[in-house]
């Protein structure tokens, strides 16, 4: 067994043959972020095909036994990979029709109130945590245990159990949850119109029956699911390579379920939400007032706002083949989560001006400040903040910060000013400047952004919806 044990959620090469089944479903989890995105933006105008399809969704009860307390307007939705066997499922593993289904794949996915931005949030199988007494699936109670792999929760008591234990872990309030099944894994990815991948070289792996050339490839049903198998064949077999390829693949599906593209065509649309509910399980509350809800939370999210990490982990000392979270970083990071109120930033003045929120500013960043890739970094900050940069440059040094604006833009200009420090008021750009278009002009005097008075912090190793999928 690999003795790195953050990427063991990948792995059990003590098991190959039913392994190489598992580790197509595994990112089920991943393609469930993309898919409730497209589910939940699609509802606000789909009130009655929804309930048409409502009728597909199974559901569970996750109300019982004493919950945290919610502490802001955000939404959290537990997403669930699940192996079962059962029904369609069974040809994926006919020996395994009677085993207890398991997760291995588990994923919060945050959404900051305003829908200023979104983390999907990987809890590694692996994890050594408490796990709380547990209702079976029989009505039985399973009790507690003081240490345990966090994916024993589902086994215990499915999707409910893994809902308490994170919630006792993290004290974060779990609002729904989405399960998803071997089986519509081809299915979502055809309905989808294939998922966007790269691979660094000409790729044959026998065992899992793929074969693609360098370069990128557009991929769905068996090809996805070899892909997402595959381990020896792509990059250097390690699991972190793999974990990496994984996440991408996953940013790439919810990027394109947010596109346009696939939101505004009905064909499109009708599959891939049919593909998505026929496998799914949900809590009993996620209804149509629910859907709209986090519809409406998720209107100004783009594919930028849109972020992957794991907990924050360290090696569990009894056993190196497993990990705990690292402290005090976990709860520092679980912290944030629970009183994350958005990305709003202190105003300063007595302007009467109307909020503008960053997603409607755009903004072209410029270095005068003499200081290599200045630009590029503010630039990344404030994309972090939810601010749409569409061009970054140079400008001749020798001038102080600035915030110009092209006409109607001035609004804009005082929005992104606010996080500016010593910019002054904004001006008006020089004759001809972009309509519309904020200019942050960054000079010798430039310190850094103004401090958040909330948000979530960046993470190690994010991957996002808008990175080159062919990055190094």
């Amino acid at each position: 067994m690999n003795s790195n044990p953050m990427y063991m959620e990948y792995v059990d090469d003590a098991d190959p043959a039913p392994e190489e089944h598992r580790r197509g479903w595994r990112i089920l989890g991943w393609v469930a972020i993309g898919l409730s995105v497209t589910l939940v933006c699609s509802s606000l105008g789909l009130y009655g095909y929804y309930r048409k399809l409502n009728g597909n969704i199974s559901r569970e009860s996750i109300n019982y036994g004493p919950r945290p307390e919610k502490l802001n307007d955000a939404l959290n939705i537990l997403l669930l990979g699940s192996d079962t066997r059962t029904g369609a499922n069974a040809k994926y593993g006919r020996s395994m029709v009677n085993d207890p289904p398991r997760s291995d794949t588990m994923i919060l996915l945050h959404l900051s109130p305003g829908g200023e931005q979104a983390m999907g949030i990987s809890f590694p199988r692996d994890l050594m945590v408490p796990i709380p007494d547990c209702k079976a699936r029989d009505g039985s109670t399973v009790p507690a245990s003081s240490v345990a792999m966090i994916n024993e929760s589902f086994t215990r008591g499915g999707a409910p159990c893994t809902v308490k234990t994170i919630e006792r872990l993290t004290q974060i309030k779990i609002d729904h949850f989405l399960q998803v099944d071997f089986v519509g894994f081809k299915n979502i990815t055809n309905a989808i119109g294939g998922v966007d991948v790269c691979v660094p070289k000409n790729v044959y792996d026998p065992q899992a029956k793929l074969r693609l050339s360098k370069g990128r490839h557009t991929i769905k049903g068996e090809t996805a699911l070899a892909y997402v198998r595959s381990r020896k064949a792509l990059g250097d077999g390690s699991d972190l390579d793999r974990i990496k390829r994984q996440q991408q693949f996953m940013a790439s599906l919810a990027k394109k379920a947010l596109s346009a593209g696939v939101l505004s065509n009905p064909g499109t649309l009708n599959s891939l939400l049919s593909a998505t509910t026929k496998s799914l399980t949900a809590d009993e509350d996620l209804d149509v007032a629910a859907m709209t809800k986090i519809a409406r939370g998720m209107q100004g999210l783009t594919a930028g706002k849109l972020r992957f990490v794991t907990v924050p982990w360290t090696a569990y000392a009894p056993d190196p083949n497993r990990v705990a979270l690292r402290q005090p970083d976990a709860n520092q990071f679980f912290t944030a989560i629970r009183h994350d109120t958005g990305i709003q930033e202190t105003r300063t003045g007595g302007t009467a001006a109307p909020k503008i929120p960053p997603s409607q500013v755009r903004v072209r960043v410029y270095n005068a400040s003499g200081v290599d890739g200045l630009a590029r970094r503010v630039a990344d900050e404030l994309t972090d903040r939810g601010f749409r940069v569409v061009e970054v440059g140079n400008r001749p040094a020798g001038r102080n910060t600035q915030v110009l604006y092209g006409p109607g833009a001035d609004h804009q200009a005082a929005a992104l000013a606010e996080v500016v420090p010593d910019a002054g008021k904004p001006a008006p750009g020089a004759q001809g400047a972009a309509p519309g278009m904020v200019d942050l002009v960054l000079g010798a005097d430039w310190t850094s952004l103004k401090p958040r008075q909330s948000g979530i912090p960046r993470q190690q190793d994010e991957v996002r919806a808008t990175d080159d999928i062919c990055k190094s």
